[in-house]
């Protein structure tokens, strides 16, 4: 199991003491990677739990890459990547190593996860296109909840309740075969944040290799809390992934247009914060954090700036 953190220490705890107090019958190796973080993750890693593979970054790598430092000194069958903030919940690994014993075609498999009030959490995703990037920059999926057809990337008319190939498997918790390792390659080391699992999973199935939802296996995600002190960091980092996605895997005009459709988005969203900050003489927290982050992906994307960290 692979595991990267940088300043998620409360989380990471919490993780993996999920998996010391109902830990797999399989045997399993725990790699993590602290990404220099400032929190004292490290210390605690090594203090409480002496048995984890403890990797030292002198500076944050980025989850892809700091993923890849991992992977390329695991020695099991199976890798799982997990995310900090995920609880694994007993019986979760061995039912999808189970799952990818049965099913040889299958490169990569993903739980079904849920949030800490155990309300279901979307996993399964499709594809990126303009369209459904449309239909969330505009609000269509929004206002049509539930329709396949107006949908976004997210499958939120999926209700995760049976097995079912997907597109794409959200990387907060993935089970990978070696295998698919070895065939697809790593993680893309340009994707510094958000985005990797979109594109591992289409070289995935490019490769041959099936992505598939598990529902006989689940864990809890609390999703967002890591990164929502750095709203415009982790911001910026989302939009530069997505372009370079798309600058990866699509034509120039495949391009042009996610862009014009990110510029629409947040051009929609600053005027909306705007106007509410506006009506609300006091200023609304939420509505001054929109428009910061709107204000700061517009002056990068106009700028045509795309650096390749947060």
């Amino acid at each position: 199991m692979v595991i990267v953190g940088w300043n998620a220490r409360h989380y990471l705890e919490l993780c993996l003491e999920s998996l010391a107090e109902a830990p797999p019958r399989r045997t399993m190796e725990i790699l993590v990677v602290d990404n220099a973080s400032t929190d004292g993750s490290a210390a605690m890693i090594e203090a409480r739990f002496p048995l984890v593979k403890l990797i030292r970054s002198a500076e944050n790598l980025g989850f892809a890459k700091g993923n890849n430092v991992a992977i390329r000194q695991c020695r099991g069958r199976y890798i799982a990547l997990v995310n900090p903030d995920v609880i694994v919940l007993p019986g979760c690994l061995d039912a999808l190593a189970d799952f990818l014993d049965q099913n040889p075609k299958v490169g990569n498999v993903g739980p079904r996860v849920f949030n800490p009030d155990m309300t279901q959490q979307s996993t399964c995703r499709r594809f990126p296109t303009l369209w459904n990037n449309f239909c969330s920059a505009s609000g269509l999926e929004t206002a049509f909840q539930g329709s396949r057809f107006f949908a976004g990337e997210h499958m939120f008319f999926f209700p995760h309740d049976r097995t079912l190939a997907v597109n794409v498997l959200v990387g907060c918790f993935s089970m990978v075969r070696r295998e698919a390792f070895e065939a697809v390659g790593l993680l893309d080391e340009g994707l510094f944040m958000y985005g990797d699992d979109v594109d591992w999973c289409r070289r995935c199935w490019n490769a041959g290799w099936q992505v598939v939802f598990f529902p006989g296996a689940r864990a809890i995600h609390d999703r967002g809390k890591i990164t929502a002190p750095y709203p415009v960091r982790f911001a910026l980092a989302q939009q530069r992934s997505v372009i370079h996605y798309w600058t990866k895997h699509h034509s120039f005009f495949g391009l042009l247009g996610i862009r014009s459709i990110i510029l629409f988005h947040h051009l929609l969203r600053y005027t909306f914060a705007a106007l509410s900050i506006l009506a609300n003489s006091q200023g609304s927290a939420k509505s001054e954090v929109g428009k910061q982050v709107s204000s700061a992906c517009l002056r990068e994307l106009l700028s045509g700036s795309v650096p390749n960290k947060a």
